[in-house]
């Protein structure tokens, strides 16, 4: 195990120095001039410009730039943006548990509401519920998060009609965890629909299975046939599309945080484009595929609990 773990960590390297420069390269072909635009409506002196293009290596070939930006990122420095010199790192931290607490809301809503949807339809495949969750879970994906979020803040937060619950504050973050019910849901509506989908399957599939047959013919309870054996091999898939959703749920924020106005990394990342901010997008966007990565990481250790037939040699 600790052999394989290793491995999978060593591996991390290339995939992040690849990822990072391919985010680098799109972020140093955006048209604009970001010194210029600090100024505003006053330009800059030219030799202010010339002094911060030199401070933030603008003038070197894309390559060096990102070499010197990898050499910072080594000593924990992830740059500084131009607009007010902040550390990039501050402002992760700063934003980092918003999101974390938004993609966690988000996460256990579609792991809970898409297993128990999933797991019902897959026990009464052919009944009115399974059509029922098909129906549902069809009409959720086909949805984009964006008009999802609008419709959600016009039903929930114009018209109120379940005010007297205090469940859905969309002004901001400072219900604490209730102001990120709303924004959750959303943000969990299409992963929700695949999880159901993907449970449904793999029950209706584990329960045709010669060691269901053996567990039922050993005189088991129903429950225990289902929860203890069917249920658990069924999970192996949906754990993994779970664990690789955490990193999409971090990244795929960006839309949520904006419509509801939540201060987090995707909305830090939004402002950083609209404000030609390059290292505040790198720094990022780098950040979430490292979240990506050990996710999925995590994942692969978890198969050996759900499956004792998996070892890491």
């Amino acid at each position: 195990m600790g052999r394989y773990v290793a491995r999978r960590l060593l591996l991390t390297i290339p995939v992040l120095l690849g990822a990072s420069f391919f985010i680098f390269a799109m972020v140093f072909a955006l048209p604009g001039d970001p010194i210029a635009a600090l100024g505003g409506d006053r330009p800059l002196p030219a030799s202010v410009q010339a002094q911060l293009r030199d401070r933030y290596n603008l003038d070197d070939p894309l390559i060096v730039q990102y070499l010197k930006y990898v050499g910072g990122l080594l000593q924990g420095d992830f740059g500084e943006t131009f607009a007010g010199r902040r550390q990039v790192l501050d402002i992760i931290r700063e934003r980092l548990p918003v999101t974390l607490r938004l993609a966690l809301t988000a996460l256990v809503i579609e792991a809970v509401l898409g297993i128990l949807a999933g797991l019902l339809a897959g026990l009464r495949r052919g009944s009115y519920l399974d059509n029922l969750v098909l129906v549902t879970t069809t009409v959720i994906v086909s949805i984009p998060v964006f008009v999802l979020g609008f419709l959600a803040q016009i039903v929930f937060g114009l018209g109120r009609p379940f005010e007297f619950l205090g469940l859905f504050p969309i002004a901001g973050i400072r219900e604490g965890w209730l102001s990120y019910v709303l924004p959750g849901l959303v943000l969990a509506g299409l992963s929700l629909g695949y999880v159901a989908r993907l449970t449904r399957t793999s029950v209706a599939e584990n329960l045709r299975s010669d060691y269901i047959r053996t567990a039922r013919a050993k005189g088991l309870a129903p429950h225990v046939v289902v929860g203890k054996h069917a249920l658990r091999n069924s999970l192996i898939p949906v754990v993994t599309y779970l664990g690789v959703d955490v990193g999409t749920l971090m990244s795929g924020a960006i839309v949520t945080e904006t419509v509801f106005n939540l201060p987090g990394l995707g909305r830090a990342a939004y402002e950083g484009i609209l404000g030609q901010e390059g290292a505040l997008v790198v720094g990022i966007v780098t950040f979430l595929i490292l979240v990506y990565i050990l996710s999925n990481l995590l994942v692969d250790l978890l198969y050996a609990a759900l499956d004792p037939r998996i070892r890491y040699e």
